[in-house]
Parts: structure tokens; C-alpha cells; sequence
């Protein structure tokens, strides 16, 4: 069976992981979001894709919500030591995989390629590529201005009132063709619990003509009223939508046929199923690594 996840660097990294953990005979394919990688110190960092191989190796760090277990920052700390304004957190064993990535790109590697090869580094047999070569990048319009995504989620601490998001360089990017080709050949796309907004978003604006909507099923990420990660219940707010699991169907209701709810909001069903779903409940909050909600989705197919 060949399943293809689409996900950001948290929720939709957990299920990957939980994926493998219950159905290691799947041929598992992740397609990450690029749109919150930016540039530190020459280094390109790639937070989803990162999240996902590092999950998948079993080294992510859940407690901080990104990097390496165990990590240290000896070298961050150094450099504010000598005056740099390090604001954005890398760790030492985090910063070797972003020294192997600008490397085999200023080698020629396209970002798929460096993608695969830090899989294969890492030990994982699924594979983790990006939705696109080209570069996309989140712009936060907020009353502070125009943010990057690191600026507004890590520097800012997503204080500055939310206005507007937009994704630059996407007119100009294209899905590639490892993307097209995962998806064509699919038994089962997921959209992973990931903010709609800005992890799946980007996505689902490169792939959305070729998503095999009869074999594309989506994940609620809001259970009881909240996210289990992540400010999306915050975001819908700010731009005017209501945050719930009906709001974020309607988002996905023409590319994915398939709606996984969490038996907490069993009584959504009926608003789910209005826009035209075969909806699927169960629990969704991933306690086990996964395993309870990856083993429900496969049995969709």
C-alpha cells in the first residue's frame, strides 16, 4: 500500500511517525511544508521537513516542539557571546543536519534531493520531500508589520494582532515532480492535523488539481474546541473564520472526500457530512505515538 501524508512539523509529523509505528509495510511518502523555511547565517532551515525525518528517526524533540533530543547550545551560545542577536534557537546537533543541507545544495542538489539523502542519513525508509524546489515563504501582515514566519512564531511569540497571510513565490513555484508522482500513485493521500492555514495551505495551493480526491481523506486538528498543537483556533479567529472541525472541512471539502473527527465532537457529524463527506470517527488525539488514529485511517481505504 502506498500512502502519501501531507503535514507541517507537528501534528502531521506525528501521525507519519505513528504510520510507521502501526503498518511498517506501508510505502509512506510525506510531503512537507516548505513555507516556514528562512535562512539563518547562510544556513537554510527547513523546520517541517526537519520535524518529519526526525520524528521518523525517533529523535525529535516533543518536549521543546522542535530539534533534537538531547540537544545543547554550545554554539548559539557563543555567538550571542560575541554579540550576535540569536534569537532563533538552533542546537548544535540540530545545526549538523542544516551544514549537510547547504552543502549539497551549493553542490547542485535540489531541496527533493537533500531531502532524500538526510532520510537515507537518518535511517528511515519513508521518504520526506518538499511540496516544492522553488521557495514559498509565510508573510504575516500584522499591526507590527510584515513578519516572516520565524519572526512572528519565534521572535515576536505571535504577540503583533494578525491581519492577513500570504505565501511569496508562490505564483512561481511548482509542485515537483516526486510530489506528483506520490501523489498519482497513492492508495490513500492524508492531509495531516496540521494548521489549515499555513501548514496545509501552501500545500494544497501547489497540489490541489492533482490530489486524487475519491482516495484523500483529512484529519480534524481542532478537538473540542482547540488545537492539540499550535494556535490555529487563534488564527481562525483573527481572520473571521469560525474554529472548528466544520469550518476546516469546508476548507478541504473539494480535495478530499474523507473526514476524520474526533469522537469528542461526534455531534459535528451531521454539519461534516453536509458538505458531501464519509466521515470517519475516532480518537484522534495521538497519546500512543499515533498508532489508534494511523490504524483508522488505513482502514479507510
Amino acid at each position: 500500500m502506498k500512502v502519501v501524508v501531507l503535514a507541517g512539523g507537528t501534528g502531521g509529523a506525528a501521525l507519519a511517525a505513528g504510520i510507521q509505528a502501526a503498518a511498517p509495510h506501508v510505502e509512506l511518502t510525506v510531503v512537507a511544508n516548505t513555507a516556514d523555511d528562512d535562512e539563518f547565517w547562510g544556513l537554510l532551515v527547513c523546520p517541517d521537513i526537519d520535524a518529519v525525518i526526525y520524528r521518523l528517526a525517533g529523535i525529535f524533540n516533543a518536549k521543546a516542539g522542535y530539534g533534537v533530543v538531547d540537544e545543547t547550545f554550545h554554539v548559539l551560545e557563543t555567538m550571542r557571546r560575541i554579540g550576535e542577536d540569536a534569537w532563533f534557537h538552533i542546537g548544535d546537533h540540530d545545526l549538523a543536519t542544516h551544514l549537510i543541507r547547504a552543502d549539497l545544495l551549493r553542490r547542485g542538489c535540489t531541496l527533493t534531493e537533500t531531502s532524500l539523502e538526510l532520510c537515507r542519513r537518518f535511517g528511515i525508509k519513508a521518504r520526506v520531500i518538499p511540496m516544492s524546489d522553488e521557495p514559498v515563504r509565510t508573510r504575516f501582515t500584522t499591526e507590527a508589520g510584515e513578519l516572516s514566519f520565524q519572526e512572528y512564531f519565534v521572535r515576536e511569540r505571535l504577540r503583533p494582532k494578525l491581519l492577513a497571510i500570504d505565501f511569496a513565490g508562490l505564483s512561481l513555484a511548482r509542485p515537483t515532480p516526486e510530489v506528483l508522482s506520490a501523489l498519482s500513485e497513492a492508495d490513500l493521500v492524508i492531509i495531516g492535523p496540521s494548521n489549515p492555514l499555513i501548514s496545509i495551505a501552501p500545500i494544497l495551493r501547489l497540489t490541489r488539481e492533482y490530489l486524487p480526491r475519491s482516495r484523500t481523506v483529512a484529519v480534524t486538528p481542532i478537538v473540542g474546541g482547540v488545537a492539540l498543537k499550535g494556535p490555529t483556533v487563534e488564527m481562525m479567529n483573527a481572520l473571521g473564520s469560525d474554529p472548528n472541525p466544520v469550518a476546516v472541512a469546508e476548507m478541504y471539502r473539494d480535495v478530499a472526500s474523507g473526514f476524520v473527527l474526533d469522537e469528542r465532537d461526534q455531534g459535528l457529524v451531521p454539519g461534516i457530512e453536509a458538505h458531501g463527506y464519509r466521515t470517519i470517527v475516532c480518537d484522534t488525539v495521538m497519546r500512543d505515538d499515533g498508532r489508534v488514529l494511523a490504524e483508522c485511517l488505513l482502514s479507510w481505504v
